[in-house]
């Protein structure tokens, strides 16, 4: 039976979840379509860019995300210390460049004029306040204007996507780490790409990308590299670079620092996903390599079973993912007597609230 979404999101709440959106149509929402013999891979560009937007203007932060051929994942934090933090002058400005109105008002005197007028409105400012900080909305900021394009640009009408997102929380820092690792590891799985630094429009494939070109300016930086001397192959690479660097600059930090999402280095964290990827590739599970078992011993995971949790999470949790003691907690604070969780024999537990 469906579960409402206020047992498992509640706004105002700190916490970070999997959101998934799946498109209806027999017609994908990206890559090649056999049926229609249409291409629609552009439209990947068109989420990434729409997601990393929103990331300026909400109090929220995306740890991974994968756009598939018929759907999206994201692994959204949400931050409402943040919001909280915002002047009544940020919040109208923000809000105005999520919804800016009338299309002929593009003046910058204009602009300004309207976040003045909007920040003296201490009602609405409170209603744009808490909706710059629900998961909720942006996710509605996502999906609405990935719709419009594509009925544009399909000459039709009608829903697009199946329903409203699914939603699913994550209870703890092992649940945050093995589902962003299935997340990123989602084109590998599906065969669209042999290694994770060959995903593209995937967080885990931003990140080594960035990784590669901030090495690459580090090298050229040390070399005495000057771009007024430098040939065009050189200025070509230094741009490439750049690129890549600022490609991933969006995504949420993946360390354990203030304000990271993950009890380990960003380093150890591509370490784990690519390991785990070449696993996934050769359906082996081998043995969690030396360097990587302490960083999962730390989060409770299961060393034995991680390439198996992450290459079956969808099917082992429902709406909450995390320790079973997680499970009961978060059951508790919903008023819900369980939450449900299958093992890997794919039995579905029961795990009721203390």
């Amino acid at each position: 039976m469906t579960m409402a979404r206020k047992f498992v999101y509640r706004p105002g709440e700190a916490g970070v979840f999997h959101c998934i959106n799946r498109c209806v149509r027999r017609a994908f929402l990206c890559g090649w379509d056999e049926y229609s013999g249409k291409s629609f891979e552009h439209r990947r560009e068109w989420v990434r860019e729409r997601v990393q937007e929103l990331c300026g203007i909400f109090a929220l932060d995306v740890c991974a995300y994968a756009v598939m051929s018929n759907h999206v994942h994201l692994v959204v934090r949400t931050r409402p210390e943040v919001v909280s933090g915002w002047s009544d002058e940020e919040v109208a400005r923000r809000w105005l460049r999520l919804c800016p109105g009338r299309r002929d008002q593009v003046g910058a005197s204009a602009v300004e004029d309207g976040v003045a007028i909007l920040a003296k409105d201490a009602e609405k400012v409170k209603i744009y306040r808490e909706r710059l900080g629900n998961l909720s909305w942006f996710m509605r900021g996502l999906s609405e204007v990935v719709a419009r394009r594509a009925n544009e640009e399909d000459g039709c009408k009608g829903r697009f996507w199946e329903g409203r997102f699914k939603c699913q929380r994550l209870a703890d820092a092992g649940a945050v780490a093995a589902c962003m690792a299935y997340v990123d590891l989602n084109p590998v799985r599906s065969g669209v790409a042999e290694t994770p630094e060959e995903s593209e429009f995937c967080g885990v494939g931003d990140r080594l990308r960035a990784r590669r070109g901030r090495a690459k300016l580090a090298a050229w930086a040390a070399s005495g590299g000057d771009e007024s001397s430098a040939t065009e192959g050189q200025n070509r690479m230094v741009d490439v670079a750049r690129g890549d660097v600022e490609r991933a600059r969006w995504l949420a930090r993946v360390d354990a620092g203030e304000g990271g999402v993950l009890g380990m280095s960003e380093e150890r964290y591509l370490q784990l996903v690519d390991w785990t990827g070449r696993r996934m590739r050769d359906d082996k599970a081998g043995a969690i390599p030396a360097e990587l078992a302490p960083v999962l011993e730390r989060l409770e995971l299961d060393l034995e079973n991680w390439v198996t949790t992450v290459k079956r999470y969808g099917t082992l949790y429902h709406r909450v993912a995390g320790r079973l003691e997680k499970l009961a907690e978060a059951a508790q604070a919903a008023g819900q007597r369980w939450f449900k969780r299958r093992d890997r024999e794919g039995c579905a537990g029961v795990y009721r609230a203390a």
